[in-house]
């Protein structure tokens, strides 16, 4: 009994180990399959995740490309406009900068003639001026290329002036010829007879407060030239410095007395000496003569100082006259005052025209590099873009 009982769970465990195994086969076939369906699902999702992929890049590279061409569109737009409305700010410009050259033009022109006018006719006075000087200056030449002449053609000073009435006349000659090269006829006479009776060499006729000046020409050579006598012993040479003294003292008594009339002349008198020499000589070893003629109101003239006391003279002169004009010339200086602050005002409108024109196109030159700034940030983007569609 017991036997068959062991057999039969034998059997019966062989039975179920075999129902075991098969059921484990066909649990194995079904993970098999199980597994080939999940691969195939796997695959089937790869490729439609490939295909998703495909299509979402396909379509974000046509979104990029249509963003990209609608702003590279937007971009000519406002390239366009910005163009547009430049040409028109530059237009605009360009015509008011004309018509403020164009007026500037004018009133500069108008400026400049009126100075001209001006300068011209101050031009012209000095023109006239210079040219009556250099007449007088080429007067003087000649007038010293006749005296040089005059004195290599003659043998000896002492054959031409050996007598007094010779000497006069020198002098009055030399006293003449400069004050025809140094002053206006009419401010002067020759050999002119003042009311006591008395002929003076000259009378010039200078404006008050100076007044009328007589001059006297005197030429004592005879004592000068024993003077300059080497030969001559100490008591020689007193006796003609003695007889030198008494001859000029007595011409400046002389002219003192003659030719000093109050109410007609000033109150002084020349002594014209014409020999340079001789009042060197005075100057310079005869003081009392000098301080006797200033005491006298005879005032000493020689070529050079006469000269020069003719010039200080024609200054008085023109100034009397431009003191006779001077309302005309204060009348040309407030009109050329006033051009001149016209000029100015005009030019501070000018300034402040372009001042503000520059200031325009300083911004507009702000604006354009803002946009330009702008534009190459697009184009950065652009090809930003491009680059990554060639890495997908």
């Amino acid at each position: 009994m017991l036997p068959i009982s062991l057999h039969f769970l034998t059997t019966a465990g062989i039975i179920t180990a075999i129902i075991f195994i098969v059921l484990a086969n066909e649990r194995i076939k079904q993970l098999f399959s199980q597994r080939k369906d999940i691969e195939q699902l796997l695959k089937d999702q790869q490729t439609a995740q490939q295909n998703a992929r495909q299509q979402f890049d396909h379509h974000q590279i046509q979104s990029l490309k249509l963003i990209q061409d609608s702003m590279q569109n937007v971009s000519n737009e406002m390239r366009n406009q910005v163009a547009t409305l430049l040409n028109q700010h530059t237009k605009q410009l360009t015509e008011q900068f004309e018509k403020l050259t164009q007026t500037t033009r004018e009133k500069l022109h108008d400026i400049s003639n009126e100075v001209n006018k001006q300068l011209t006719s101050g031009f012209e006075k000095t023109t006239t001026t210079f040219l009556d000087v250099i007449k007088r200056l080429a007067i003087i030449d000649e007038a010293q290329k006749k005296i040089t002449e005059l004195s290599t053609n003659v043998v000896s000073l002492q054959e031409i002036l050996s007598d007094k009435r010779s000497r006069g006349a020198f002098g009055e000659v030399q006293l003449s010829a400069l004050l025809h090269n140094m002053l206006p006829d009419n401010h002067f006479s020759l050999q002119h007879t003042l009311s006591n009776g008395k002929r003076a060499d000259c009378l010039l006729f200078l404006p008050e407060p100076t007044g009328n000046i007589v001059i006297d020409a005197k030429f004592p050579l005879e004592n000068f030239r024993q003077l300059q006598n080497t030969q001559l012993t100490d008591a020689e040479k007193k006796v003609v410095e003695t007889q030198f003294r008494v001859d000029i003292k007595k011409h400046i008594q002389d002219i003192a007395e003659k030719y000093i009339i109050p109410g007609e002349t000033t109150d002084g008198a020349m002594l014209f000496i014409p020999a340079e020499a001789i009042f060197a000589e005075i100057h310079a070893h005869f003081e009392d003569l000098v301080e006797f003629a200033q005491q006298k109101h005879v005032w000493l003239a020689s070529p050079t100082t006469m000269m020069a006391i003719l010039t200080t003279a024609r200054a008085v002169l023109k100034d009397a006259a431009t003191r006779q004009q001077i309302h005309i010339i204060q009348e040309h200086l407030v009109g050329l005052g006033k051009d001149f602050d016209r000029f100015q005002e005009r030019m501070d409108n000018l300034a402040k025209h372009i001042s503000q024109a520059n200031k325009d196109v300083e911004e507009v030159h702000v604006s354009s590099k803002k946009l330009t700034s702008r534009f190459q940030k697009i184009e950065s983007v652009s090809v930003i873009s491009a680059s990554d569609q060639t890495v997908l």
